[in-house]
């Protein structure tokens, strides 16, 4: 049966058989580390994973790219930064964390985290949301 999820890349032999993991978990394990930084208002991702939320499935890996080795990755993440807080440092926190959470649950050494800042979301204050909502 083929779902369609590229697991060729990433795996490993152990004394009692193979490993193998889609990229697609990486991609995931890399967008759900980012959008738990302090600053990042979402990932953006392409018009595909757009209609793919509108169709109702969530795309947990929309925003990140990655190219993955046989023992290495290098990951790509396009963010959308909220208004007001510190570019630089927000985007140095989503590498360290992304970089931690992959190399963690998949063992791969992450050689970069790529950080495209795409966008700055304004948040509605308190009084818009009200407003907007009658």
């Amino acid at each position: 049966m083929d779902t369609g999820v590229s697991v060729e890349k990433i795996s490993s032999n152990t004394d009692i058989g193979a490993i193998r993991i889609a990229e697609e978990v990486v991609s995931t394990i890399a967008g759900l580390a980012a959008v738990e930084v302090e600053g990042v208002a979402a990932m953006s991702g392409s018009l595909t994973s757009g209609l793919t939320e509108i169709l109702g499935r969530k795309n947990l890996s929309k925003g990140v790219k990655v190219e993955v080795g046989e023992t290495e990755a290098s990951i790509d993440a396009f963010i959308v930064v909220e208004y007001g807080f510190p570019i630089p440092v927000v985007a140095k926190a989503v590498q360290t964390q992304v970089k931690s959470a992959v190399e963690t649950m998949t063992g791969l050494n992450v050689t970069a985290v790529n950080i495209h800042v795409v966008g700055v979301s304004m948040k509605k204050s308190k009084a818009e949301e009200e407003s907007s909502e009658k």
